[in-house]
C-alpha cells in the first residue's frame, strides 16, 4: 500500500530522519497535543531516536513476525496507559539516511503480549511503502 510520510525532524548530523505518515499524522499529533505530558515523553523519546540510542522500555522492535522486523514501537507511559506509536524504520537505498516513519497510533495496549489487534496493526505497518516528503513540498 503505497502512502506519504512528512519529514518531522532530522538529526544534528542529518544521518537520521523522523517522518510522520501523512494520513495518520492529525490522530497522532492529536493525541500528542491532549496532555503535556504525552508532548513531553514524546520529545524526549524523539531526541534519543535522532541523537543518541533510546532504552529499549521506550523504543524497541516489534518483531513477532519474518514480514515484520522493520517494525518498530515507540512506547509511551508504560504500565499506565500504555500507548504505543508503532513505526517502519530502513536505511534509505539513496541518501543512506536512516528513517523512521511513525506510521500508527494505539492510544492504550492493554495486555503485556501482543494481541490480535496489535499484531493486525504491526502487520499493517510493516506493509506500508512510502514515498518520502519534505516539509516544503
Amino acid at each position: 500500500m503505497k502512502r506519504e510520510a512528512v519529514l518531522y525532524r532530522k538529526s544534528k548530523d542529518g544521518k537520521k530522519a523522523f517522518y510522520i505518515d501523512v494520513e495518520n499524522a492529525d490522530s497522532i499529533y492529536d493525541f500528542l497535543k491532549s496532555d503535556e505530558a504525552n508532548l513531553k515523553k514524546f520529545r524526549y523519546a524523539l531526541d534519543l531516536l535522532l541523537e543518541g540510542r533510546p532504552p529499549r522500555d521506550l523504543y524497541d522492535k516489534e518483531n513477532f513476525d519474518k514480514c515484520c522486523e522493520h517494525v518498530t514501537a515507540i512506547k509511551l507511559f508504560k504500565g499506565k496507559k500504555n500507548p504505543r506509536i508503532y513505526c517502519q524504520q530502513y536505511t534509505d537505498g539513496c541518501t543512506k539516511v536512516f528513517v523512521i516513519i511513525a506510521a500508527e497510533l494505539l492510544e492504550k495496549k492493554k495486555s503485556e503480549g501482543l494481541t490480535n489487534k496489535e499484531k493486525t496493526i504491526i502487520k499493517r505497518v510493516a506493509s506500508y511503502q512510502y514515498t518520502l516528503l519534505d516539509e516544503t513540498e
